[in-house]
């Protein structure tokens, strides 16, 4: 699972933990029918789990077909797949929840969904 290598990624990029240092929640991040829990503390991946109860859920929830991420994940996307805000209006990702913390820290959690972008293609 590509999600495995989201917590080093993160962790072991300075300026993006550094951008986040004020981060302290539990989002939902979907890839098709599967949804994950990725908690965050000041700023780095404290914890990934598969969400097994519909009862477990984070502050807010950003999903996508899989197909989607892994356009997202390309070293250069096709139009529209480069950025989860160029997504969102073409309904290739959706968001639910309180977007309230999603918004104030959106440089950082695009980076931080970007972050599984490939370097080569």
């Amino acid at each position: 699972m590509i999600l495995n290598k989201l917590k080093d990624r993160v962790n072991g990029n300075k300026p993006l933990t550094e951008r986040g240092k004020w981060v302290n929640l539990s989002f939902t991040f979907g890839i098709d029918n599967d949804d994950y829990l990725i908690s965050i503390k000041n700023g780095k991946i404290t914890q990934i789990q598969k969400r097994d109860l519909a009862t477990e859920s984070g502050i807010f929830a950003i999903r996508a077909a899989k197909s989607t991420w892994k356009e997202h994940w390309r070293c250069i996307p096709k139009r529209d797949f480069h950025d989860i805000w160029s997504m969102l209006p073409k309904q290739l990702i959706t968001l639910d929840g309180n977007l309230l913390p999603l918004i104030q820290n959106l440089q950082f959690f695009k980076d931080l969904i970007a972050s599984l972008r490939n370097g080569k293609d």
